[in-house]
């Protein structure tokens, strides 16, 4: 039975007393848990959903060290409240509405194999065991594999050699990774790892929660459908932390050519179709590249779940349709959702007539162009580009910057651009080879091929950066990656190589200093670059290791690799962000990770050099892609201010709860802040 809140039992006594005034409708739930035994459980997850509201709605707070919890802000609806800890069997659901004071009973979990069910899948993926000691291995197993979802979790581990052989086949490009990796040592090794989670072995247990960490405040709200394959949200201007304060929230379908739309006030969630043009409907899996000149037709599509190696192994067969496979949404200062999508085909002869007559162009493959989505007139714009895109940044004087291609570093200036002129494509749009001075001569001799992840402008000196994870299909074994700045004044490009055990650098931020932030996905690394600490900046790439400085991310490590040796860390780092106006409340320059393979946002305060875990205890197997910070009211303190993230794992099949969501972070001054 629901307990009568006490704050309203002290309202009743104060007003039959003939003083003060009836609150307002409480809109929070508080209580404590407590064991079997009634000691207070301490940094464990109280959990509010209910379906009541347009979109499925959760909240998620963590006990303090006496047990108790207030889930704040809630909307008025009717709740399921339960709690998750390690340690502990989840608890039942205890209905509950905003102003409710619950007491959760709790129990601990029967023995090692239950408590570790709802562990994190990279500690579970800490117990594999590759085939060799070498770090490079596990290096291309992660930047193939975890690039996509999580390996360690319940769907993933503890199966047979005919099923891991069969998954990879469910997919294309897994199967690729598969035969790249070497399919049957992979196999021995993926074997032998389901043999020891099925005798018994058990990874060790995460630390609960504690000091800051249970400040915080997490909330979700559902978007998209089963077959969602959510790639990044964005909030707001990066540039401008208050646009769009309070409204919408968007992000991309890639798997299903979608804008996805969230209003976090009215909690109504959306999905807008994304357009191509003259009507371009070829799926992504089963798209082709023709050189220019050239009668060859070849297959160049990203065959993912929906594309099997061969027809009728999978039920996601033809589920993804999505020939523009939009990917990374960002907003500019009129509050207009910028994305890469592609909007034709990849063919040489089918790209503008100007970019046919660059070699670095004509002559090579280039993925996906550009658009945007304007929501005061629900309209889209389709921009084709000579290049090739994949993320995208707006510098400080309103120019976007993209990465995506192999071979160049691409912009756009949409003040150039005027969609009722054609010919202002041309003008609004430039690029660069990338050729770097390898020899000190002062002269551009060295071309630099490999696909640009992450980008970012840097606003301390105007140069732009992005980063080449290296480690792909196809590469040496041991290509730990780039870092590449690009001089927009003169016209030059540099390299910097992640000095060993640094591997995968993916994602790419600046602070206000003007260091260089990175996530290494193959090692596991967070990494900061400073270029001034170089002596010397020519080169191919490893001139400066004193540029670099690396820190190894919480959680444990691979089996079989030591400690600093290689691969540091079995979690997968997606992509960084560096909140630069303490939109989260953890200082300015904090640097927040993707914990891509341990259901989290690792936040880094660069002044303790210590790391803060932002647990996403339920759904399991949340998959953060992108990640950035909104002030709505900056007078209003934690409430008016958070971090939003998404999850995009694939396939949702996997999840606990098989449906993509966007989430909120908020740090409050304590656990029981309302």
């Amino acid at each position: 039975m629901t307990k009568r809140p006490i704050h309203a039992i002290a309202w009743a006594l104060a007003l039959a007393l003939g003083c003060g005034s009836p609150p307002e409708e409480a809109n929070f739930i508080e209580g404590v848990v407590v064991s079997g035994e009634g000691d207070a459980e301490a940094g464990v997850w109280v959990i509010a959903e209910t379906a009541s509201l347009p979109t499925p709605y959760r909240k998620i707070v963590v006990t303090d060290d006496d047990g108790r919890f207030v889930l704040p802000e809630l909307p008025n609806a009717d709740y399921e409240v339960w709690v998750r800890g390690y340690g502990l069997r989840d608890s039942g659901k205890t209905p509950a509405a905003p102003g409710a004071s619950l007491r959760l009973a709790v129990q601990a979990a029967g023995d090692a194999r239950e408590a570790a069910s709802i562990y994190p899948a990279n500690y579970w993926f800490s117990l594999f065991e590759p085939p060799d000691s070498s770090p490079a291995f596990v290096t291309q197993l992660k930047l193939g594999c975890v690039l996509c979802h999580q390996l360690g979790s319940a769907t993933t581990r503890g199966r047979t050699r005919a099923v891991y052989d069969l998954g990879f086949r469910k997919a294309g490009y897994m199967n690729a990774v598969a035969e790249h990796l070497g399919r049957e040592r992979l196999l021995d090794a993926l074997e032998a790892w389901s043999a020891r989670i099925q005798g018994g072995a058990t990874p060790p247990t995460p630390p609960r929660p504690s000091g800051i960490e249970r400040n915080v405040v997490i909330t979700q709200w559902g978007w998209g459908d089963s077959f969602t394959y959510a790639h990044d949200e964005i909030a707001t201007d990066k540039r401008d932390p208050t646009r769009n304060a309070g409204g919408p929230i968007y992000g991309v379908d890639i798997g299903n050519d979608h804008i996805l739309v969230l209003d976090p006030t009215t909690h109504v969630a959306e999905s807008i179709p994304v357009p191509t043009l003259g009507g371009f409907d070829q799926p992504w899996c089963e798209q082709t590249y023709k050189p220019l000149g050239s009668d060859q037709e070849l297959p160049y599509g990203f065959a993912s779940l929906g594309c099997p190696t061969q027809a009728g192994i999978t039920g996601f067969e033809g589920k993804y349709r999505n020939p523009a496979n939009p990917h990374n949404p960002m907003m500019d200062a009129e509050g207009r959702v910028w994305i890469t999508t592609q909007v034709r085909r990849e063919w040489g002869e089918d790209a503008p007539g100007f970019c046919r007559a660059a070699p670095e162009i004509a002559n090579h493959y280039h993925h996906r162009q550009l658009g945007y989505y304007d929501p005061a007139s629900r309209s889209f714009e389709l921009i084709d580009t000579c290049y090739g895109t994949h993320h995208l940044q707006f510098d400080s004087e309103g120019v976007l910057w993209t990465s995506g291609d192999d071979r160049v570093v691409g912009w756009f200036d949409p003040a150039k651009y005027d969609p009722a002129r054609p010919e202002t494509l041309e003008q609004a749009q430039g690029w660069s080879a990338v050729v770097v001075d390898g020899d000190g001569d002062g002269e551009p001799d060295t071309e630099v091929v490999g696909f640009h992840y992450g980008v970012i402008p840097n606003p301390s000196d105007g140069s732009v950066w992005t980063a080449s994870p290296g480690g792909f299909v196809g590469e040496p074994w041991d290509a730990p990656g780039l870092l590449l700045r690009y001089d927009p004044e003169s016209d030059r490009h540099e390299a910097y190589r992640p000095p060993t055990p640094g591997v995968g650098p993916r994602g790419v931020d600046v602070d206000g200093e003007g260091n260089l932030w990175v996530a290494l996905g193959g090692s596991g690394h967070l990494a900061r670059f400073d270029r001034r600490r170089c002596a010397q900046t020519w080169g191919a790439g490893d001139q400066c290791p004193e540029g670099w400085t690396l820190w190894r991310s919480p959680g444990p490590g691979l089996a079989g690799l030591p400690e600093g040796e290689g691969v540091g860390s079995a979690d997968f780092h997606y992509y960084v962000w560096v909140d630069q106006f303490d939109t989260l409340g953890m200082g300015a320059g904090a640097v927040v990770m993707n914990g891509t393979g341990s259901d989290s946002l690792l936040v880094f305060d660069p002044r303790s050099e210590a790391f803060t875990v932002i647990r996403v205890p339920y759904p399991l197997n949340t998959y953060t892609r992108g990640l950035d910070g909104r002030i709505d009211d900056p007078d209003a303190g934690w409430k008016g201010r958070g971090l939003w993230f998404n999850n995009g794992l694939d396939p949702l099949v996997h999840s606990e709860v098989p449906q993509s969501y966007v989430g909120w972070v908020q740090l409050r001054p304590d656990p029981l802040a309302r």
